[in-house]
């Protein structure tokens, strides 16, 4: 029965994924800009209202990030449209610090064997190197020095979240990990686009692929969740009695 249940479950849970992402097809199909900002807040309240039918509580860190990525999600509702690209930025750098703190205590330095931190550093190092000269062009760019600032804070919080999510997949290698470096992959590819769209050239095929990008990041976390949970739900010991009165051991 409880197979059963948790085949169910994990159906319906993909179900609202793919519904999701069919409401954000036909919205780019239809062209309809009422549609495509309305499905996009959507996100996080369908994964929560799913989540909730079999799981009971959420910690604090991922309750912190769904708050900052659901403010950023309907951020053109909040903000003006001058205020809208700083506004969000600031919402969604908020929710990736949220995820470090979560992935950050895993993250054991003196665990690390020496070759995989030497990869790790030259990696990080790379990356550092490719946003600097990604800022320094958009610095000459745009005219708004506080967008540009705002670009480089949350580009480095992505770079320093998939560090550290990488790290830990590198020491440990386990489901959770993996989990949680796929949903931030999808969330740096999903942000890359989102950068393209907005400082190269606008497609809404581009605008589609971010979209079905970030709903399967999101996805991917709640799973990642769902799994800490399972492990978190240890069975009960059973105590066995080390000593027998006489009369129980000759019954």
């Amino acid at each position: 029965m409880k197979n059963w249940f948790k085949f169910t479950f994990n159906t319906v849970f993909l179900g609202a994924l793919i519904l999701l992402i069919a409401l954000n097809v036909v919205g780019a199909l239809i062209e309809d800009a009422l549609v495509m900002k309305t499905v996009m807040p959507l996100f996080i309240p369908v994964y929560l209202i799913f989540f909730f039918i079999r799981y009971t509580s959420l910690g604090i860190a991922f309750i912190s990030f769904l708050l900052f990525s659901f403010l950023g999600d309907i951020a053109p509702m909040l903000f003006s449209e001058d205020a809208l690209i700083e506004g969000s930025s600031v919402l969604y750098i908020l929710s990736y610090i949220c995820l470090i703190v979560m992935v950050a205590p895993k993250f054991k330095v003196l665990e690390f064997d020496k070759l995989i931190g030497v990869y790790l550093l030259v990696v990080f190092v790379i990356s550092l190197y490719f946003l600097f000269t990604i800022y320094s062009m958009l610095k000459v760019i745009i005219p708004n020095s506080t967008e540009v600032h705002l670009y480089g804070v949350k580009s480095i919080t992505l770079i320093i979240l998939t560090f550290v999510s990488f790290g830990v997949y590198l020491n440990r290698q386990t489901k959770q990990s993996v989990l949680f470096l796929t949903a931030v992959v999808f969330f740096g590819l999903s942000v890359i686009l989102s950068y393209i769209n907005l400082y190269y050239v606008y497609n809404w095929s581009l605008e589609l692929l971010k979209r079905i990008l970030y709903a399967l990041a999101l996805y991917v976390m709640f799973k990642y969740v769902m799994s800490r949970e399972v492990i978190l739900k240890k069975p009960k010991e059973i105590k066995l009695e080390e000593s027998y009165s006489s009369d129980t051991v000759l019954s």
